[in-house]
């Protein structure tokens, strides 16, 4: 009779340990290799300390993806509609509701309702504490990336 046990496990599981070091992950659409932060190489407890900071210093509210896109768009434009963000930032409608929702509850943004003929219209600008809240998440940001870079 013959055995139904599979083959040799631990050489499977190294095999495809193997395949995995070798492929780059992909998140998203891009490629992302793991090359080891510079401070992680050379033992720099300090850089570490910075980019741990740095890290800490992001504000949550801003970094999520999506909200991320918002206050990016508004901030090169004076004002977008609702349908301009939903087609730019590839989304739907309740998902783009609940994320300028939370950025117009932290004053990050300002909404505008109002009728254009008979059709409803929502206006969203980026306002002057969003605009500085967005400014800190960048140079938070570039510190973070710094600090990882060891520069």
């Amino acid at each position: 009779m013959a055995s139904t046990r599979p083959s040799a496990p631990s050489s499977q599981a190294s095999r495809a340990r193997s395949r995995l070091a070798q492929a780059p992950t992909t998140r998203g659409d891009h490629e992302a290799h793991e090359a080891p932060a510079p401070y992680l190489e050379r033992g720099d407890a300090e850089a570490a300390l910075h980019a741990v900071a740095a890290a800490s210093d992001l504000d949550r509210l801003i970094h999520e993806r999506l909200r991320l896109g918002i206050v990016s768009a508004l901030a090169v434009n004076d004002s977008l509609s609702f349908n301009d963000l939903k087609q730019l930032l590839k989304t739907t409608d309740g998902n783009l509701s609940v994320h300028t929702r939370k950025l117009e509850e932290a004053g990050y943004i300002s909404c505008t309702k109002f009728f254009e003929g008979r059709l409803p219209k929502t206006e969203y600008r980026l306002t002057p504490r969003g605009r500085e809240a967005l400014e800190r998440y960048l140079a938070d940001m570039e510190a973070l990336i710094q600090a990882t870079r060891g520069g």
